[in-house]
This record gives structure tokens, C-alpha cells and sequence, in this order.
């Protein structure tokens, strides 16, 4: 964490100082503003947090609640979430609250006893091997607190509107704030009043029964499979041995998710109940707990649940659905999005592989840079429309890969071939439930892979995937890529040559290009974070001797940075060589990557125009 470089800070280095309308921001929602978020879930307190970073942006986020959620459906995170809380700043402390899965076994019917069940294999969980981060259990409802300090300690001071809901909008075609909107307040002493406002833009974070998705004419595709589950949050007594450990559980009265919940006694079970006869209508739905939880004794025989506590519980039908579009433009129509869906209100499907929550947090940090660098003139409008066109392929391989997983847990065990094969899927495909294989096609914001064989370990649409380096500073061993925070920055990663001259000519050259799109007034590196990445160990070069580009003076005080400046080379604390694990080229390579993590172009030092005609695709000059 960095802090100080506008003066000495005595009180918590997290809370930025207010700036812009965060130095008075109305307690009333405004007449008019930029940006109105509609629900504080997941994507909705993500969108908040980056908006907050624009305090310049006048941005409202509106929940129908009278207050924090405080019971969250949604558990599972994910390595790539975790990734991102480290770019909120609270990866570390979530973590410690959390359930981390090191584990998951599987059971199934006995051979020699086919009434009871076994244990059939123990699978070490796939992000152990695959992220620095792990696979966590944690309450949805601390992951929206998080998320709610986030944006409200951030410069823009953004807090949610409790007690206010959605009750419609038009978009005009003209006028500077053509979203029209109306809402209602539905608690406190205003309870039942409307009024109306209007912005620029508008994003439905509102979950599957989305109103925004509804006044903007767009509809789920898909349909409910004849499945249905009970899910139960309890703490109980039992005998099953595994109650600690995330579980498929497979037996001849049907199936079992058992996911164990953060604090040492509560879990989660997904219990299966069966196919949903097509004149069901629903009722399904009304299944009593009681029978919920006999039907779970009876999966898990030999061994028994003494529930002692249901903190919640729920029955669900399975959906498989995708939005027809993710913005209110319809296509051909050639103006740019005005309105956006996120989460639930654009994507849904079962709960069974963890994705929910995880997809709709990358939903709202694919938008919210957007929409900041749009609305702060560093972008022009039609970047807005690279977030349908990223997000929704997003959204469809999810249904597809929900669609087998969920097949292959609701199998019955005359189904089941071998018994291994439910545990060799979840190894298989354990790169796309940990959130790292999405990746953006080509586009303005995506470069061409001509240069890719120069940084093959960066694969060009992807996440910037960090390894550690060491900070020549002070000798100490960080992760490259945890010193990106979300603040709406681009990040310039240059890979020194062995010498280091090509990198000197790269810095010369690009210093009046990346000047162009940066503002007159602003600190050298408020648009772009640039590092440098030597060959050498830290120790075999001083850090003064790094071009200027690498060590800029920012803030009023003109400090100077000086940490952006790394070395590759092994030292006591770390072993990694990031030009050896990544396939980055000994002669040098450029990686811009995104605000939200993706890497966006590779290219040789030789080439700063086309860095330069890169960014004229992506960003308006400053100047």
C-alpha cells in the first residue's frame, strides 16, 4: 500500500481523501447524474467501488432494501474474485475471515453395500495449483461490506440509497442525461413517495427478476430443467467424517453438495429432490424443511444430521438462461448504450458451480472502468459498447459448462459408469470455475496477437496472470500484479532487454507519447502505471539509474515513485524468474494490460508508434 505522497497521513492510509462531489455529496439523490445504479448486489457494489475512483462522476446506487443484506445466498469465491478483492484492497482480511477449500472428496454407493456410501477418492481443490490465490466460502453479505467500505472510503464517497426502488425509465434520444427514471421510495418516513431523475447512464444490478432488464425490452433465453434442489445453511451434529470438507456425495436416495461455511460449525447442502414432474407448476418450491433434511439423512446413510440451527434455507428449479442483450441498443441501430445489465438481471443458472457471484463481480469491473473513463473524457462512447460485446459470450459459456456439471451431479448411481469420473471433470475444467479462462476477442481494447509469441505466458484477452519479482527499492519479493488497484489506471509493463539500453530508447520514445492522453494538470502516471521489469537481480544495478519514465514525481508535493521499478532475477526470498515462467523474450516486451486486469497488447520495444496507435483506439489525448 502506498500512501503519504500527498503529505503526511496519520489516520487509516484506506480511506482517501474526498475530492470532487465526495467533498459534498448531497444526502438526497440529485436531480440529475451521471451514473444511477439500480441494486447492491455483487455487480452493483463492485460498480460502486470503481465508480468511487472517479470522484468527478456524479454516481448513485439505489437499493429497495432499508439496509445492508444480512444473510446472502451466494458463498463461493473464487481465485479470480480474490484476484480482484486484491485491486479493492481487501483480499488479506476477507481471506482470513473465510472457509478455505484445500479439499473436495467424493462419495458414493458402498459395492459390497450399495444403502450405504464410501468415500471414493480425495482431490486436492483445483486452485492450489493454478493461482496464488485460493478457493474460498464466505458470506455474500461481508463480501457486499467489503465492497460498501470500498466505495465508501474511496475519494467519490459513495454509499448506497437504502429504501428506494426502481419503478421504470425511457431513454430519449437527445439531452444530456437521456435516461428518464423513476423510483419509489418503500421505507421510512418517505415511504410511497416517487419522484423522477435522470442520467446519462443507468446499470441493472437487479437481479433475475430484473425491473431494468424489463423497461429496456430485453428477455431471458433458456427455460428451468426438471430438477429441483434444497439448500440449507445449518449447524449441526453428525458422524459423517467429511462434514469439514467440500463433498459430491452420490448415493441410491439421490445426490449431495455439501459445502462446509466460514467460522468452524456452519454449512451448506445442496440436497437433491428429484425430477419436477411438467405439471408441477412449481410447487416443488413449497417443500418443507423437515422434508429437506430427512431426504439428506437418507443420502448420507450410514451416517446422520442432528440439525441443531437452519440459519436459511430455500428449494430452487434449475435455469439455464441468457439475456437476448446486455444493453439497451438494439443491434444496427448505431448509437451507443445508455443502459446496462449485470448479474443475475442478464445470466442465470444453477448455484451448484459456485459462479454466480464470481461472474457478476467481472460484469461490474468490465463496466465500471468504462464507464469512469467515458465519463472523465479519457475514452470516447463507444468503448461502452465493447462491454455487451465481451460480457455476454462470458455469460453463454457459463450456461454451457453449468448445463454439464449439473448433469453429471444429478446423475443417478445405475448412471455412473466410473466412479472416478465426476472427480477427473472437476480437475479438468478447474481452470474455467476459478473464473482464468475467459478471454476478450480482438477489438479496440484488445490488440492483434502478432507480437504474442514475445510474452506467451500473457495470452492477449486474458487476465495479467502475476508472478513474484523483486521491488529494487528495498529488496523485497512482491507480486507484480498485486500492485494494481482498481483506480481505473492502465498498466504498462516493459521487460527490460539483457542490457537495458532498448528499454532506455523504448522510455524515451514513449514518455510525449503516453503525455498525449495524459491531463496537463494530473500527475504524470494518473492514467497510465508504468514499470519497468529487469533481467538482473535487484542488487546488480541502482535504481537511479532507471529512466525517468520509471520513477515519476506525482502528487503536489512532486515525491518521487519509487516503486515501479523491479528485477526478475532469484534472490534469498523468492526463486521466480517472471521471463522464464511467463515466455517473455530476453530482447525485451511491452504488456499493456487493462484496468480490469486483462492484458490488452504485447509488443517489442522497437515499437512505440505502435503503441501509440494502440492507445488512439482506446483513449483521446489529453492535450
Amino acid at each position: 500500500m502506498q500512501f503519504h505522497h500527498h503529505g503526511y497521513v496519520s489516520g487509516d492510509p484506506r480511506v482517501q481523501d474526498a475530492a470532487g462531489i465526495g467533498l459534498d455529496r448531497p444526502s438526497d439523490l440529485p436531480d440529475e447524474l451521471d451514473v444511477l445504479i439500480v441494486g447492491s448486489g455483487p455487480a452493483g457494489m463492485l460498480l460502486a467501488a470503481q465508480m468511487s475512483q472517479y470522484p468527478d462522476v456524479s454516481t448513485r446506487i439505489i437499493e429497495k432494501r432499508d439496509g445492508r443484506l444480512v444473510l446472502g445466498q451466494a458463498d463461493g469465491i473464487q481465485p479470480r474474485s480474490v484476484e480482484t478483492f486484491q485491486a479493492f484492497g481487501f483480499a488479506e482480511r476477507i481471506v482470513a475471515e473465510a472457509y478455505n477449500i484445500g479439499w473436495m472428496n467424493f462419495w458414493a454407493p458402498d459395492p459390497a453395500n450399495t444403502q450405504n456410501i464410501i468415500r471414493t477418492s480425495r482431490t486436492e481443490d483445483y486452485a492450489l495449483k493454478i493461482s496464488e490465490f485460493p478457493h474460498l466460502i464466505v458470506n455474500q453479505a461481508r463480501v457486499l461490506d467489503y465492497f460498501a467500505e470500498a466505495a465508501a472510503h474511496g475519494p467519490g464517497r459513495i454509499v448506497p440509497d437504502y429504501g428506494v426502488e426502481f419503478a421504470g425509465l425511457v431513454v430519449h434520444e437527445v439531452g444530456e442525461y437521456p435516461v428518464e427514471v423513476r423510483l419509489r421510495h418503500v421505507a421510512g418516513e418517505r415511504a410511497g413517495e416517487e419522484r423522477t431523475v435522470r442520467a446519462k447512464y443507468v446499470v441493472g444490478c437487479d437481479g433475475a427478476r430484473s425491473g431494468v432488464r424489463d423497461a429496456i425490452g430485453r428477455t431471458h433465453v433458456g427455460a428451468f430443467s426438471a430438477h429441483a434442489w434444497g439448500v440449507m445453511d445449518v449447524v449441526v451434529n453428525t458422524d459423517f467424517p467429511d462434514w469439514r470438507t467440500k463433498c459430491a456425495i452420490n448415493s441410491e436416495a439421490g445426490n449431495i453438495l455439501h459445502i462446509p461455511r466460514e467460522g468452524g460449525y456452519l454449512s451448506r447442502m445442496y440436497i437433491d429432490l428429484g425430477e419436477v414432474a411438467g405439471d408441477d407448476n412449481h410447487r416443488v418450491r413449497q417443500t418443507p424443511i423437515g422434508e429437506i433434511i430427512r431426504r439428506a439423512n437418507a443420502i448420507l446413510h450410514p451416517y446422520t444430521l442432528d440439525v441443531k440451527q437452519v440459519a436459511w434455507h430455500s428449494v430452487y428449479e434449475v435455469g439455464h438462461r441468457v439475456t437476448d442483450g446486455f444493453d439497451d441498443v438494439i443491434d444496427g441501430s448505431g448509437r451507443t448504450p445508455h443502459v446496462f445489465l449485470t448479474g443475475d438481471a442478464c445470466h442465470t443458472h444453477s448455484a451448484k458451480a459456485g459462479q454466480g457471484m464470481n461472474v457478476s463481480m467481472q460484469d461490474g469491473f468490465n463496466l465500471g472502468w468504462k464507464l469512469g473513463s467515458v465519463l472523465t473524457g479519457r475514452s470516447p462512447e463507444s468503448l461502452l459498447a465493447t462491454y455487451s460485446a465481451e460480457r455476454k459470450p462470458v455469460a453463454q459459456q457459463l450456461i454451457d459448462f453449468d448445463k454439464e456439471w449439473s448433469a453429471l451431479m444429478a446423475r443417478k448411481p445405475g448412471e455412473i459408469s466410473d466412479p472416478q469420473d465426476l472427480a477427473t471433470y472437476y480437475l479438468a475444467t478447474a481452470e474455467f470455475p476459478s473464473g482464468f479462462m475467459t478471454q476478450y476477442g480482438r477489438s479496440e481494447i484488445v490488440a492483434d496477437d502478432e507480437h504474442q509469441g514475445l510474452a506467451a505466458g500473457f495470452p492477449l484477452g486474458k487476465r495479467f496472470k502475476s508472478v513474484e519479482v523483486t521491488r529494487v527499492c528495498d529488496g523485497n519479493a512482491v507480486h507484480l500484479g498485486h500492485h494494481a488497484k482498481a483506480d481505473g489506471r492502465w498498466r504498462i509493463y516493459a521487460f527490460a532487454d539483457a542490457s537495458g539500453d532498448a528499454l532506455r530508447s523504448w522510455a524515451e520514445a514513449v514518455a510525449p507519447v503516453l503525455a498525449r492522453f495524459t491531463p496537463a494538470d494530473a500527475d504524470p502516471d494518473a492514467v497510465f502505471d508504468v514499470k519497468a521489469v529487469y533481467q538482473q537481480r535487484y542488487d546488480e544495478f541502482e535504481i537511479t539509474s532507471a529512466p525517468e519514465l520509471f520513477l515519476p514525481k506525482t502528487g503536489p508535493l512532486g515525491l518521487t515513485d519509487w516503486e515501479k521499478v523491479y528485477a526478475a532475477g532469484p534472490t534469498v526470498w523468492t526463486s521466480a524468474d517472471i521471463f522464464a515462467e511467463r515466455e517473455l523474450s530476453r530482447d525485451g516486451v511491452v504488456v499493456v494490460v487493462r484496468p480490469d486486469q486483462y492484458v490488452a497488447a504485447v509488443l517489442p520495444l522497437s515499437a512505440a508508434a505502435a503503441l501509440e496507435g494502440f492507445l488512439e483506439g482506446a483513449l483521446l489525448p489529453a492535450r
